[in-house]
C-alpha cells in the first residue's frame, strides 16, 4: 500500500508502515516526561488552557487511555509525533512518566503524521487547518484537488480554507483567538483596509451577513473592472491547482502580451517557488 492511500485511511495507517516500526512495535513504554520534547514542525500552536485543564482532570481520574507516539532523537530524548496535547495535560497533573509508543520515522514522515493528526482533530481552528493543508501539499508535492481526495474533503472546502492564509497575520490571529469566524475572515479576503474592518467587526459585533454586505460592493466593482475571459479564469485555476499558489493572468490591451503573477503568503513559500523555478 502506498503512502497516498495510507493518508486517506488516517494517522494509524501511516504509523503502522512496517518499514517504520521500531523493534519494540506495539509495546507501550513508560518514559520520563522531561525526556520528551514537542515537534517544532507541529502546525497546532494554540492550546487553550481551559481545554487542557479538562483533559488533565480526565487523565487524572481515568488515566492516559491513548499513549503518546514519539521518535528517539538521542539516547535519552524523544520527540513527539502525535499526542502533544495529552503530553501537556500530563504535565499539568505533575506526572513524572507517561505511556509512549516509540516509532522510528524520518523527518518527512514525522511532519506528515503531525499534519494528519491535526487535520483529523475536530476542534482544530481553521488557520491551523489551512497550515496543515499547505504543509501536506508541499511535502507530498500535490495540488488542491489531489489533497481533497486524500483527506476526504471537497475541493471547494480545501480551496476556501487555504485562501485564509492570504489574510494578514493579524487577522489570522483574530480567527485563532475566536474573535472572528471563518465566515467573517472569508469576507475580508482581498478587501482593502482589512485589518481596520476586522477590528470594526469585533467592536460592533457585526454578523457575517452584515460584513458580506459591506464588502460586496467593493468586490462587485473589482469584478466589473477586471471582468476576465472565462477561458483565462479557467487557466488561472488550472495553474493554481497545479503549483499550489494563487495566480493571475493579465493581458495588455492588444491581447498579444501580458503578465503572469504568482502570489506567495510567506518567505518559505517564496523560497520553495524560487527553487522550483530554478530547476
Amino acid at each position: 500500500m502506498n503512502k497516498e492511500s495510507k493518508l486517506g485511511m488516517g494517522l494509524g495507517a501511516l504509523l503502522s508502515t512496517p518499514d517504520n516500526i521500531s523493534k519494540d512495535k506495539n509495546s507501550i513504554q513508560k518514559i520520563n516526561i522531561s525526556q520528551i520534547i514537542p515537534n517544532p514542525s507541529q502546525p497546532r500552536k494554540n492550546f487553550k488552557n481551559e481545554e487542557l485543564k479538562e483533559l488533565s482532570t480526565s487523565i487524572k481520574n481515568q488515566g492516559l487511555i491513548q499513549p503518546i507516539i514519539v521518535k528517539p532523537i538521542s539516547d535519552n530524548q524523544f520527540q513527539i509525533i502525535a499526542g502533544e496535547r495529552r503530553w501537556r495535560a500530563c504535565q499539568l497533573n505533575g506526572m513524572h512518566e507517561v505511556d509512549c509508543v516509540i516509532k522510528n520515522l524520518d523527518e518527512i514522515n514525522v511532519l506528515e503524521a503531525a499534519l494528519i493528526e491535526n487535520i483529523q482533530r475536530e476542534d482544530l481552528n481553521v488557520i491551523e487547518e489551512a497550515v496543515a493543508y499547505k504543509g501536506l501539499i508541499k511535502i507530498k508535492k500535490i495540488n488542491n484537488e489531489s489533497l481533497s481526495k486524500l483527506i476526504g474533503k471537497s475541493p471547494s472546502h480545501v480551496s476556501n480554507i487555504l485562501r485564509l492564509l492570504e489574510l494578514d497575520k493579524e487577522i489570522q490571529e483574530m480567527v485563532i483567538n475566536g474573535d472572528l469566524s471563518m465566515g467573517h475572515a472569508r469576507a475580508l479576503i482581498g478587501v482593502p483596509d482589512a485589518i481596520k474592518k476586522a477590528k470594526e467587526i469585533i467592536e460592533k459585533k457585526l454578523s457575517v451577513r452584515q460584513v458580506e454586505k459591506i464588502t460586496s460592493e467593493f468586490k462587485k466593482n473589482k469584478t466589473n473592472k477586471i471582468s476576465k475571459d472565462p477561458n483565462i479564469v479557467d487557466l488561472e485555476k488550472e495553474l493554481s491547482d497545479k503549483i499550489g499558489l494563487k495566480t493571475s493572468i493579465q493581458f495588455n490591451e492588444n491581447g498579444s502580451s501580458g503578465s503572469l503573477t504568482l502570489y506567495y503568503s510567506d518567505l518559505n513559500q517564496l523560497d520553495d517557488l524560487m527553487k522550483r523555478l530554478k530547476k
